[in-house]
């Protein structure tokens, strides 16, 4: 089975959290041949439409609807076991939001929607995914109008959100990705010797790959510090661990620009890579709604931060006012190579105390000081009998 869930956060999670597994099948996910039908070795087309129609028969998202019956079953028999006072769904996948909407119709349980992604607009090319009439654009309609409150994870989105929706837009609210805990490590040993610049996430399709080495290989050219200098990169290749075509022909370019591949890190290893580090890339696809997850994380370790990505993505607003950010103004080699360049100025004299102001600046996006405010004030709601069952 593949999922790209990775394992090593299950043993992080707080022995007070109860979890409760609620049963999944898709054989979408499924990579063993063995398990595969006669119908879908010799008529994959065939057996990916039946498929999907089946799924999309109880809730209309591709691979995942089909989810939607058992986990109506789990939300009412949790609630009738120990009943809940709040459910905080997070997708995607959007059915997740199903368990919410269940026990706030029957039950009179206040929901939130959680968007870490949106559902009805593409964060890349900014246009609509799902239209109005649509199934997919009814249900959505529906579980906005039935929440207490909906997150977005930056303004860009909420304000689209908000234009779609006016009628609910009060309760629509910004809470950030945020970092789980702070990444704190002094200046490398051995920095002298040649810096180590590094990437940690998805490498994607939509990163632009090639503009990434050219403004590289262009830097390296201008400056003796980035010349001597190595790039890591960590992550799936895709987000199934296929690489496309494109990251095929960019990692052609990887040895002779000094740039390795290491292929993904556990959330356990994470800490001891960032150590390896003296500055971060940060590289996404172009679009005015993305920011990511990673822009908070790389922006607790202290380090300096070089953006590749169109300077209008969201990204440049969050890290605007962080110590040591130095974002590629366009997406040309030129550009790129100036914000390579000064990137590496800043890593080879980084100080303890300059890092330590980078990370203390960095604290406003920690996952705790997003999720608070809000968990506060459901907790004085609820124990005011304000909402509830």
């Amino acid at each position: 089975m593949s999922t790209g869930v990775d394992l090593t956060l299950e043993a992080q999670v707080d022995p007070a959290i109860e979890i409760i597994r609620v049963p999944f099948t898709s054989g979408a996910f499924a990579n063993d041949l063995g398990e595969w039908s006669w119908l879908r070795a010799h008529a994959p087309e065939i057996w990916n439409t039946i498929q999907s129609w089946r799924g999309q028969r109880s809730f209309p998202e591709r691979n995942y609807g089909g989810w939607r019956p058992v986990l109506e079953e789990a939300a009412r028999r949790i609630h009738h076991e120990s009943p809940v006072d709040l459910t905080i769904g997070t997708a995607n996948p959007n059915v997740d939001f199903i368990p919410g909407h269940v026990l706030s119709t029957e039950f009179g349980v206040p929901a939130v929607m959680d968007h870490r992604d949106a559902w009805a607009v593409d964060i890349y090319s900014g246009r609509r995914m799902i239209e109005p009439r649509s199934r997919a654009g009814r249900w959505e309609r529906t579980l906005i109008e039935d929440a207490a409150e909906v997150w977005f994870v930056n303004t860009p989105i909420r304000d689209w959100y908000a234009e779609q929706y006016p009628e609910f837009s009060d309760r629509f609210l910004v809470v950030e990705n945020g970092y789980d805990n702070p990444l704190a490590f002094p200046p490398r040993d051995g920095r002298d010797d040649g810096l180590v610049f590094g990437y940690i996430g998805t490498i994607s399709g939509a990163i632009p790959l090639q503009e990434l080495i050219d403004g590289w290989a262009l830097a390296r050219e201008r400056s003796t510090l980035v010349r001597d200098a190595r790039m890591d990169l960590y992550g799936y290749l895709d987000h199934f661990g296929v690489p496309g075509a494109n990251m095929v022909q960019a990692m052609e370019r990887f040895e002779e620009n000094d740039i390795r591949y290491l292929g993904p890190v556990g959330r356990a290893d994470i800490a001891a890579t960032y150590a390896t580090f003296d500055a971060l890339v940060l590289t996404f696809g172009a679009g005015r709604f993305i920011t990511g997850g990673k822009v908070y994380e790389y922006a607790s370790t202290g380090l300096p931060i070089v953006s590749v990505h169109d300077p209008e993505n969201e990204t440049s607003r969050t890290l605007a006012d962080y110590p040591g950010w130095y974002g590629s103004v366009a997406m040309t080699a030129e550009a790129i190579a100036d914000a390579f360049i000064a990137t590496a100025e800043h890593a080879a004299t980084q100080s303890d105390d300059d890092r330590t102001t980078a990370r203390t600046y960095s604290q406003r996006y920690s996952r705790a000081a997003q999720l608070t405010p809000r968990i506060e004030a459901w907790t004085k709601r609820i124990a005011a009998g304000e909402v509830g069952r």
